[in-house]
């Protein structure tokens, strides 16, 4: 499949779509709006929905297939917030706590942008790995631990034990390893009852989660011009390099085509879940308009839009 091929292919699926209606809702201040409950109902399906799956392919793997992946997923999750904090310390010239909250955001995981190129590359026959959603609460944990460790150290005083215990029992920690641990050992007969409400209806229900998050970056667009160009800057390039090392350390793993470009995905992406939520407990001093405007207003889009084909394509290259 072609370079050209990936892209229409990924441009075209209803998800994109659906987050492009919301993003052109917002720029023309359309009311098209969900309410909360329904955007939290919404990202708690999706999160289980990906824990859920991932527990279910996790069961009919071997372990020497896991390992290598597990490794190269455990090192970016390490090393992207190290990096993304040196990049918000020296080029963005951010404070310590909004260094940190740039590192939380892009040391994570964004489930969304993982499943959309999940969809993309299981679609185009290049993926072959049926356990790589467990790889989303690989990486989720420890991008947010090392961006709160960094600021402890930095800033003094700040009660770590705290954050920690926030990012381990929050909402999304808590439903992606709930549900991979609910597929894990759940018998099949069992799991066939609720498989058409977590399989067959997850990417009707993506959708609509991505047309809400249009919506929402639609109104961070427009807000952008006030952080520089800096910001602009960073939120492109991280993902560019994230993007490549994690596509790079997914073919050395021994990963198919379609699993280094997830693998490379999920390295470029940037959380907007899981991340806020222990910052906001962690480093109340940050400012979350710049990590949050950044990742969902610039990251998020520039994935879906260019950052999953261009990871496609160097694990084409690479193989």
């Amino acid at each position: 499949m072609s370079t050209w091929d990936i892209v229409t292919l990924n441009l075209g699926s209803p998800a994109v779509l659906a987050f492009v209606l919301g993003v052109l809702a917002a720029l023309i201040k359309s009311d098209l709006r969900f309410p909360e409950q329904v955007t939290s109902f919404l990202s708690s399906y999706l999160l289980f929905a990906i824990g859920l799956k991932g527990g279910l392919r996790l069961r009919d793997a071997g372990l020497d297939e896991l390992v290598g992946p597990v490794i190269a997923t455990v090192a970016l999750g390490l090393a992207t917030p190290v990096v993304a904090y040196v990049v918000g310390r020296r080029f963005m010239r951010l404070d310590v706590a909004n260094a940190a909250s740039i590192a939380a955001h892009y040391g994570s995981v964004s489930a969304v942008t993982f499943t959309a190129a999940e969809s993309l590359t299981r679609s185009a026959g290049t993926l072959t790995e049926g356990f790589i959603p467990a790889l989303v609460a690989v990486m989720e944990i420890p991008g947010i631990v090392v961006a709160l460790v960094i600021a402890a150290r930095a800033m003094g005083g700040r009660s770590l034990k705290l954050a920690l215990h926030e990012v381990v029992i929050g909402k999304s920690v808590v439903l992606l390893i709930g549900g991979l641990m609910i597929g894990v050992l759940s018998p099949a007969e069992s799991i066939a009852k609720v498989e058409p409400f977590f399989v067959d209806l997850f990417m009707g229900f993506l959708c609509f989660f991505l047309l809400d998050l249009g919506t929402l970056a639609g109104q961070r667009m427009a807000l952008l011009h006030k952080s520089g160009l800096r910001l602009i800057g960073a939120a492109i390039a991280m993902p560019i390099v994230f993007g490549a090392a994690g596509v790079v350390a997914g073919t050395l793993a021994g990963m198919s085509v379609g699993g280094a470009t997830v693998l490379g995905v999920m390295a470029a992406s940037a959380s907007y879940i899981a991340a806020p939520a222990a910052v906001r407990v962690g480093l109340p001093e940050a400012d979350l308009s710049y990590s949050l405007g950044a990742a969902l207003g610039i990251t998020f889009p520039f994935n879906l839009v260019i950052g999953i084909p261009l990871c496609a394509e160097i694990a084409s290259r690479l193989a």
